[in-house]
């Protein structure tokens, strides 16, 4: 789609170079060869298609779109030939001046395109290798504790129903970050159906209530929005409501709540998630949705970029306000 964007954006400014060489052409060989300011003014907008042909089409569009105005234009000189100097000076230095600046301007265009593209490719590259570091390093843990109580098995020692269940959790442990890096890297499919919003929020606040419990942390919930049918793929907002809310539950302190509320106007639902953890600084808010980005000692920093993921495939936004000492509040915005 974005390269029909650009194809149909390079056609129209094509059609609009050839038509106004062509325009210009037709003032110059309409008005009266006498009125000579009228025929420089003229000679002046043949830039309009220079330039543009160089900005739109690099050296290549420079160099045709020169050739295209010269055609144009000489006929015009050879009618009007006059063996004066001045005649003469004007018409080869307008030339010269014209196809310089045009080749430039290319040249110049054609080079940033080139610093653009190798930048582009450094920072993909330099993507791959952060990506393939944060996945080894979340994958070695497991891998060691399920090499290790495996042979702690072939060996006899210990307790196998202890080991097993090391083994079991690792596994497990494994499973999630194949699927988060799967998850991130194709495209999501969106199975929309009409849903009870206040009943998936409700349904998410269970998922994540033992895990509070066991922190010790208050799970307070708010629906100011109850029984209204929007449409949604149920699954993947439901997993971007249990991420967000497991995250502010690893955020906060014994002892801490963390609310959970909705709202509804005309247009929008509102869900925020407020924590009173210890927040972010700037850097990791700034961050905070960057594939593989993060300062915790666990998980793919993953999480955040597939909510985003999954609450923009849903024509809605994500915005998150955090300081430090104070907690972290994420706003989720999901159009009716």
């Amino acid at each position: 789609m974005i390269g029909d964007k650009i194809n149909r954006r390079k056609k129209t400014i094509l059609i609009v170079i050839i038509v106004s060489a062509l325009l210009i052409s037709y003032l110059h060989y309409s008005t009266h060869t006498n009125v000579h300011s009228l025929h420089n003014i003229f000679t002046e907008l043949y830039y309009l298609p220079l330039v543009l042909g160089a900005l739109a089409f690099g050296f290549r569009g420079a160099v045709l779109t020169y050739l295209f105005v010269s055609i144009l234009y000489v006929p015009y000189i050879i009618i009007n030939w006059t063996n004066d100097m001045a005649f003469i000076a004007n018409k080869l230095l307008h030339a010269l001046f014209s196809g310089s600046i045009a080749l430039l301007a290319g040249y110049f265009v054609d080079r940033e395109k080139t610093l653009r593209e190798k930048t582009a490719k450094d920072r993909y590259l330099a993507g791959l290798g952060q990506a393939a570091a944060a996945i080894v390093h979340d994958l070695k843990n497991p891998i060691i504790s399920i090499s290790g109580f495996a042979r702690r098995i072939r060996e006899g020692k210990g307790n196998v129903e202890s080991a097993s269940e090391v083994i079991m959790n690792s596994a497990e442990d494994m499973k999630v970050i194949v699927h988060d890096v799967l998850d991130f890297a194709r495209p999501i499919k969106m199975r929309l159906a009409d849903t009870d919003i206040g009943a998936l929020i409700m349904k998410a606040h269970h998922y994540c209530k033992e895990k509070a419990e066991h922190k010790g942390v208050t799970l307070s919930i708010d629906l100011a929005v109850n029984s209204v049918l929007i449409p949604l793929d149920r699954s993947h907002i439901e997993r971007a409501l249990v991420n967000l809310i497991n995250n502010a539950i690893e955020a906060s302190d014994e002892g801490d709540s963390i609310d959970i509320r909705s709202e509804c106007d005309e247009r929008n639902i509102y869900i925020k998630i407020r924590d009173r953890g210890a927040g972010m600084d700037r850097e990791t808010l700034e961050n905070i949705f960057i594939p593989f980005y993060t300062k915790k000692s666990y998980g793919t920093g993953l999480g955040m970029a597939i909510a985003r993921k999954i609450v923009e495939g849903h024509k809605g936004s994500i915005h998150v306000e955090s300081r430090e000492k104070q907690g972290t509040e994420v706003d989720l915005e999901l159009p009716l």
